[in-house]
């Protein structure tokens, strides 16, 4: 007789995606723990910058709002589309909010626009041209997204950790440690934890990444506590015990937020170029994710299709709604999700895991002052090497399909952007392909997504010329 299924097991599907409960709990802490800092560093960004009326909005407000909006997201995608993806203020949309929105708008018009980019993102998903550009896209290309996403999110956290760096008196645009060599604490910090996490993943201990953390946490907090080390050099974390570990959240910017207002304002060419630059950052970059994160924890067809797609689509774009009516800016699907599918997470219970963990640090936000950004980024590296094993499904001896999968993959932690490694990648295939008259092996939609595409990387002359500075 079969033995009868728990609640959790039916809801999740468990059984089915081959993982268990401790397994999904284990992946949801550790993708909480990996990507923590975003709900310091999003507040930090964005209360450093002025509006086009000088205002500057609050940081402990904003902190409060980033992690009400990116665990009330996450447990969305828990629950609603089942995956093992974490939202949160995506690092590609704040900048976009910040330096091209707030400078022509009021914070509550700016916050607007990322909500209408929700909109369009969610009827995209709803009317299935967000599921139709997907599976247009030619599965080389979703291989190396995943394999650029690696290589990606590795430099993220190298960078971070000081281990890669650059400096304005470089001959080169990145050295080893800033100056060229690696120096301060912070590094050792890094150095000991991934030193640590390789030992310890290797040789298959449970919650390998998640201990690794824990312990370079508990060193960087001792070493700050015993050496003369600037706070600056940690980043925008400290690795200091908070004097009390309870916050009172400040909901103040709920809600401040001007739908139309910003067409008004700053014009309606002026609006709709930044509307059309995040919706394109935030529809590919989470595009990416998706399909990176999602082949790493093995939920991919042969032809790179997911099931269930479509919710998580949805969900994605519910998450940027959120993020603006909020003030947080736009949720989408963070990279430091496949530290936890390295962890074993499979489905949407390790998101509630870590959604439930996001909501709780609205009380608890001292805690997110804990984890320094160098403790957290050895289980970067270290998913960037799984994730770059991927890159033997691609057939290199092809080079209508080699040289898009290159620059795909090059070109996402050269630029540090997710959009334009598929931006490259499209285009290079639709070229090669019609270059060599094999045109019906082009989905008519790539023709369309090549041109939306040029027009992205055209889009500083096309604002020269409607007289936008």
């Amino acid at each position: 007789m079969p033995r009868s299924r728990s609640v959790l097991d039916r809801f999740f599907d468990l059984s089915g995606r081959g993982t268990t409960v401790a397994r999904e709990v284990r992946g949801g802490v550790t993708t909480f723990v990996a990507m923590a800092y975003l709900v310091v560093l999003i507040p930090l960004i964005i209360g450093d910058a002025k509006d086009v009326t000088g205002a500057q909005l609050d940081a402990a407000q904003l902190t409060t709002m980033v992690a009400l909006s990116a665990g009330l997201s996450t447990l969305l995608m828990g629950l609603v589309g089942n995956a093992p993806l974490a939202m949160a203020a995506g690092l590609g949309v704040t900048p976009i909010v910040v330096f091209q929105a707030a400078p022509h708008m009021t914070w509550p018009q700016a916050m607007g626009l990322v909500v209408l980019e929700g909109v369009v993102i969610v009827l995209f998903a709803l009317t299935g041209v967000r599921t139709l550009i997907m599976d247009a896209i030619p599965l080389a290309i979703k291989q190396a997204i995943g394999v650029g996403i690696g290589a990606f999110i590795a430099l993220i956290g190298l960078v971070d950790a000081g281990f890669v760096g650059h400096h304005e008196a470089s001959a080169t645009p990145v050295t080893l440690g800033v100056f060229g060599k690696l120096t301060g604490w912070p590094v050792v910090v890094f150095c000991a934890g991934l030193v640590l996490m390789l030992v310890l993943f290797v040789r298959r201990v449970p919650g390998a990444m998640l201990i690794s953390i824990v312990a370079a946490t508990v060193f960087a907090i001792v070493v700050d506590s015993v050496a003369a080390v600037d706070p600056k050099a940690w980043g925008p974390v400290e690795p200091k015990l908070p004097d009390s570990i309870v916050a009172t959240p400040q909901f103040d910017l709920l809600f401040k937020v001007d739908l139309f207002g910003g067409f008004e304002r700053a014009g309606v060419v002026t609006a709709s170029v930044v509307l059309f630059t995040l919706v394109l950052s935030g529809f590919f970059d989470a595009m990416g994710t998706i399909l990176g994160v999602g082949e790493e924890a093995k939920m991919l067809d042969d032809k790179g299709r997911m099931p269930g797609i479509s919710k998580i689509l949805t969900v994605d774009g519910f998450g940027a709604i959120i993020g603006g009516g909020v003030n947080g800016s736009a949720n989408t699907a963070v990279v430091e999700s496949a530290a936890g599918v390295a962890e074993g997470a499979r489905t949407g219970l390790a998101s509630v895991v870590t959604g439930g963990l996001l909501t709780a640090l609205i009380f608890l936000t001292p805690l997110a002052g804990v984890v320094p950004i160098g403790a957290a980024a050895p289980a970067l590296v270290i998913v960037g090497a799984l994730m770059m094993m991927h890159a033997r499904k691609i057939d290199w001896e092809d080079l209508e399909v080699a040289i898009p999968a290159f620059l795909t993959i090059v070109l996402m932690p050269f630029t540090y952007s997710i959009t334009v490694g598929v931006a490259a990648g499209v285009l290079a295939y639709t070229l090669l392909k019609a270059a060599r008259g094999k045109f019906g092996e082009i989905h008519w939609l790539l023709y369309v997504l090549s041109a939306v595409f040029l027009a992205y990387f055209a889009l500083h002359p096309i604002e020269q010329a409607l007289g936008i500075n």
